[in-house]
């Protein structure tokens, strides 16, 4: 079965276009890989954490900053699909 991503976010931090952004390169890029990415409003605040799976791979409190696209493409296609080339998102 193919994974789901979550984009949990704090709808009083304002970051709601942020998530949405981030889930429109999420599913531009892996759309074969992907079920599904989806919009949480969190009921914490501050809270900005991404899941695959129902598994945390980041989260803004612990990392200190949001994910670059970049990075964060690179993280989910290390679980999704480690043989996809990312062209120019890809590490060096």
């Amino acid at each position: 079965m193919k994974p789901t991503i979550v984009i949990e976010y704090c709808p009083k931090c304002g970051w709601l276009l942020k998530a949405a952004y981030m889930a429109q390169e999420i599913l531009t890029t892996f759309t074969d890989d992907i079920k599904m990415v989806s919009l949480q409003p969190s009921e914490v605040a501050g809270r900005y954490t991404i899941f695959v799976n129902n598994k945390a791979i980041f989260d803004r409190k612990e990392q200190g900053h949001f994910p670059e696209i970049k990075e964060l493409k690179q993280m989910i296609r290390d679980i999704v699909n480690p043989t996809k080339n990312l062209g120019h998102s890809d590490k060096k």
